[in-house]
C-alpha cells in the first residue's frame, strides 16, 4: 500500500483524490494546511484519516510514503526539497520550477536519498497521448512539420496565479501544457521566441510562443489567464493533420485524422477505445509512481523531462522579456 500525504487543501487535490480512490493499493492518509481547522475540515469531508496544522507535521509522519505538493508555484522548490529531506517520495504539481539548476538540485537530492520525484503532467499518462505520438511516428500524417496548441481561461482576480511572488503567469500555469506536448512529439527545441501581455502584478496573462526543433519542426502555442477557456492541439504533417479537441483531459474517440483534401475526419479508435479513452489520467499517474516506489520501473516523468521543461520555460520568458529569439 502506497500512503499519500497532501501539502495544502488546493482544489486540484480533488482530482488526485479521485485517482487514488481508483487505485487499489493507494491510500490518501494525511493532509496538511497552515490552518489546523481547515485541515481537519478537509480531512473529514474527504475521508482522510489524519489532518495536520502545519506542513512540517505531515512530513514528520512516518507512515506517509509519498507527498503530493499542490502549493502555489513559488513554493514548489522549497517544499519539494524539504519533503525529500524528510525521506518522502514526491509528486509535485507542474511546473516543478522554471530554473533548470533548481530542478537538477532536487533530482540530485532525490537520487542521493533513494527517492522518486516526478512532475505532475497527468495528461502524459493517458493512452490517448501515447496514441497521438504513435500516429506521428508511424507516418500517419507524413513528415511532421508543425504543432499548434492552446490552453487558456479567465482567472479570478486575487488568484495567486496572478502574483509574481508566487511565480504565477499563464505560461507557468497552462502554457506549460502545449510546451510539454510539443516537446513530447518533437524533442527538445533549439530556439524559441515569445511575446507576452502583462497583468496581475506583472505576470504574463497572455503569451504566444514559437519553438524551433531539430529537423525543421516548428511549434507555436498561446496561453493565458485573461481569455475564454480554450484547449486543443493540432499536429500537421506533409499529408494529413491530427486534431485533439481536449488533449489535457482526454475524452472518448478524441483524436481526429484529417487527410489532405478530405471533407470529413477519420476518428482514431483502438480495440476497446471507449474504455481506454475514459481512463483517469490521475489514477494512472498515481499508479505509475506507486509502481516506481515498489521498484517495478522508473517513473514515466523524471529528471530528463523536468529539465527539458524548465529550460524551455526559462528560454520563453527570456525571449519575451528581450523581444528576440533565444537559443537553448
Amino acid at each position: 500500500m502506497t500512503r499519500w500525504g497532501f501539502l495544502s487543501t488546493a482544489r486540484i487535490n480533488d482530482a488526485l483524490l479521485r485517482g487514488i480512490a481508483a487505485v487499489p493499493d493507494a491510500q490518501a492518509l494525511a493532509v496538511a494546511s497552515r490552518d489546523a481547522a481547515r485541515a481537519e475540515q478537509y480531512a473529514r469531508a474527504n475521508g482522510i484519516e489524519r489532518a495536520y496544522g502545519g506542513y512540517e507535521q505531515l512530513l514528520a509522519d512516518p507512515d506517509v510514503d509519498v507527498v503530493y505538493i499542490s502549493l502555489p508555484n513559488g513554493m514548489h522548490v522549497e517544499w519539494t526539497r524539504r519533503t525529500l529531506e524528510a525521506g518522502k517520495h514526491v509528486l509535485c504539481e507542474k511546473p516543478l520550477s522554471r530554473s533548470a539548476a533548481e530542478v537538477e538540485q532536487l533530482f540530485d537530492l532525490a537520487e542521493a536519498r533513494g527517492l522518486h520525484l516526478s512532475e505532475a503532467f497527468m495528461y502524459r499518462h493517458h493512452p490517448q497521448t501515447k496514441r497521438l505520438k504513435e500516429l506521428v511516428e508511424s507516418g500517419a500524417i507524413g513528415s511532421l512539420s508543425l504543432i499548434r496548441g492552446s490552453f487558456s481561461f479567465d482567472c479570478d482576480p486575487g488568484d495567486p496565479r496572478l502574483l509574481v511572488g508566487m511565480e504565477g503567469g499563464g505560461l507557468m500555469d497552462v502554457g506549460c501544457y502545449p510546451v510539454s506536448m510539443s516537446r513530447y512529439l518533437a524533442g527538445e527545441p533549439e530556439r524559441v521566441s515569445a511575446e507576452q501581455l502583462l497583468g496581475g502584478d506583472g505576470v504574463d496573462v497572455v503569451m504566444a510562443g514559437v519553438l524551433r526543433f531539430p529537423g525543421g519542426v516548428i511549434a507555436h502555442f498561446d496561453s493565458g489567464l485573461s481569455m475564454p477557456h480554450r484547449r486543443d492541439i493540432e499536429v500537421v504533417g506533409s499529408t494529413a493533420v491530427l486534431r485533439v479537441a481536449n488533449p489535457w483531459h482526454p475524452e472518448p474517440n478524441g483524436i481526429e485524422l484529417w487527410r489532405d483534401g478530405a471533407d470529413t475526419a477519420e476518428v482514431i479508435t483502438t480495440d476497446g477505445d471507449d474504455a481506454y479513452a475514459r481512463e483517469d489520467s490521475y489514477a494512472l499517474e498515481v499508479a505509475d509512481l506507486g509502481e516506481a516506489i515498489r521498484g517495478e520501473h522508473e517513473p514515466l516523468l523524471g529528471r530528463a523531462d523536468a529539465l527539458g521543461q524548465a529550460r524551455t520555460i526559462a528560454a520563453l520568458y527570456a525571449a519575451a522579456d528581450a523581444g528576440s529569439s533565444v537559443s537553448l
